[in-house]
């Protein structure tokens, strides 16, 4: 699996939409090989993010319980709780 897109598996809470699109998103990019959007790929990436979300909430729904939670949170939990230095101490 690619390292940047996190278990959305088992959370506590369950996954968000939010959360959904954003590992759709990391996904799109890896495998389109972009590093940046543009005007000329934004349609096609934003119709693969919306179809791999649906497919992904889908599989999330039909899966069993994990037995324990992902070892690692998504990062839109990490920025949530890290606050606006982003875990970072400043000095």
């Amino acid at each position: 699996m690619c390292r940047n897109i996190t278990a959305l598996r088992g959370l506590e809470p369950p996954a968000t939409q939010e959360e959904i699109s954003a590992a759709a998103l990391q996904y799109v990019r890896k495998v389109g090989g972009l590093s940046s959007l543009s005007p000329r790929t934004q349609d096609a990436v934003d119709r693969a993010v919306q179809q791999i979300a649906q497919a992904t909430t889908e599989l999330l729904a039909e899966l069993p319980e994990r037995r324990q939670p992902p070892a690692t949170e998504p990062p839109l939990r990490r920025l949530a709780t890290s606050g606006p230095t982003g875990g970072r101490s400043r000095g």
